[in-house]
């Protein structure tokens, strides 16, 4: 399931098409999408509590990617509502969020019971081997993937067109 997500992304950004795609989706909505990441979080909590993932993937071990759930809606505030924040801190949000997706992601594929498993061994992540969450690296982590890079790429060529 995680495939098929991956190389649609890698597809929208190499094509034409695809990327007047991505230039064309809304930054705020790619913005406070990010708000997905509450439930998760809580829901891998309460998965570490049935013992189907390990505790570094909580927000209490190593995944900090809550945060990015939490300050969506005061990012999208102030950056849309208020316009108090400029597109580098976007920006700058963007990549850190994006650096917090992928630290997870690493964990949780370092911790899943496959040959090259790295943690967790006394608690392996097994919950993304079950359904329903298997949707979590099959369709979740792509969304919030592309949403990240959409919005950097928003990002990075507005404020090209502000520089010339």
């Amino acid at each position: 399931m995680v495939a098929p997500p991956l190389i649609m992304i890698a597809v929208l950004f190499s094509i034409h098409r695809g990327r007047r795609f991505l230039d064309s989706l809304n930054i705020q909505a790619l913005t406070i999408l990010h708000v997905i990441r509450i439930p998760v979080e809580l829901m891998i909590f309460i998965l570490f509590l049935l013992k189907a993932v390990p505790h570094l993937m909580t927000f209490e071990g190593r995944n900090f990617d809550i945060l990015s759930g939490l300050s969506a809606p005061l990012v999208y505030y102030f950056a849309f509502v208020k316009r108090q924040m400029n597109k580098r801190f976007l920006l700058t949000w963007n990549f850190i969020c994006l650096a917090l997706l992928i630290n997870i992601v690493a964990n949780a594929v370092l911790s899943a019971p496959f040959s090259f498993q790295k943690f967790a061994f006394d608690q392996p992540n097994i919950a993304i081997l079950y359904f329903p969450f298997v949707f979590l690296p099959g369709c979740i982590v792509p969304l919030v993937l592309l949403s990240h890079l959409a919005s950097i790429r928003q990002l990075i060529f507005a404020m090209k067109k502000v520089d010339k």
